[in-house]
């Protein structure tokens, strides 16, 4: 399957992982706010709940009633007893993407590509290699976007993360590098102290500035947070709105810039600014 004009082209500010095998949170899913819910086989579901997960999640998807949320389905790996079933039960499904865990190489992506050509594909990123390959990763043209696993990451790197992310930031920056020079979406990873709303928000607010579309979640709660950090806010709207006057104004007086704010004002930053509010435009669309 090809890749898509513009997989960044819905919001995609809230991601939250929900258990395959917990049919309760499957039925709550439909009615949050999340932008996306990516339905979980592989860490969330015990070994021996496995199978009775892929029959509960796609009898669920079949149902349907998640309006406009995206619907990933992050199935097991490959090389474990399950993967390949997975990948036989979601190709032809209502998903709207299949998140392929632990993708070292762009051939972990063949090989799922292969069962699923239907579907798009999306990568975790949560291992050394999978990071230092992240660039022939996202060449992959079945690939339409990018999760970050922070957690795994953490503990394949024996690192000690404190506030701040500093002993992550160049994975999580060479992952965004790739990610942008491909055209993908690509999803910071969660925030593991899901009552610190305030530390959650530090961390949103941290990926937002960075470049990331928004942020991966492990509980209800912390989706309000996200849809706010990850979304223009009525500043950065408004100052949008009249560097665009601003520039079209100078250029009908045959100028090549504007000034809004004692700041210079050109053809790319007038881009940023179509960009910012077209974002704005489509989280409205699905909000309503």
């Amino acid at each position: 399957m090809a890749r898509s004009s513009d997989p960044r082209g819905r919001p995609l500010r809230s991601v939250l992982y929900i258990p395959g095998a917990r049919e309760r949170a499957l039925e709550k899913a439909r009615d949050l706010p999340a932008d996306a819910i990516i339905f979980d086989l592989e860490d969330a579901v015990a070994v021996d709940e496995k199978e009775n997960a892929r029959t509960l999640l796609a009898r669920k998807l079949a149902e349907g009633g998640y309006g406009a949320r995206m619907r990933i389905v992050r199935i097991n790996g490959l090389d474990s007893p399950w993967g390949r079933a997975d990948a036989a039960a979601f190709a032809g499904s209502t998903a709207d993407a299949i998140l392929v865990p632990k993708v070292a190489s762009p051939a972990d992506l063949d090989a799922v590509a292969a069962l699923v050509p239907d579907l798009p594909l999306w990568a975790m990123l949560e291992t050394p290699a999978g990071v230092l390959n992240a660039a022939a990763i996202a060449a992959h043209p079945h690939l339409e976007g990018m999760v970050m696993g922070t957690n795994d990451l953490a503990k394949e790197l024996s690192a000690r993360v404190g506030p701040g992310r500093a002993e992550l930031l160049t994975a999580l920056q060479l992952c965004l590098l790739a990610a942008r020079a491909h055209g993908l979406a690509i999803i910071d990873g969660v925030f593991n102290a899901f009552r610190d709303a305030e530390g959650l928000a530090r961390e949103c607010a941290q990926g937002r500035d960075m470049g990331f579309d928004g942020k991966t979640l492990i509980h209800p709660a912390q989706i309000e947070v996200a849809n706010t950090a990850f979304a223009p806010s009525e500043t950065e709207i408004e100052l949008a709105r009249r560097q665009i006057s601003a520039f079209e104004e100078a250029t009908s007086a045959g100028q090549g810039v504007a000034v809004v704010d004692g700041r210079i004002v050109e053809n790319l930053h007038v881009a940023t600014a179509r960009e910012l509010l077209t974002r704005a435009e489509a989280i409205a669309a699905a909000a309503s």
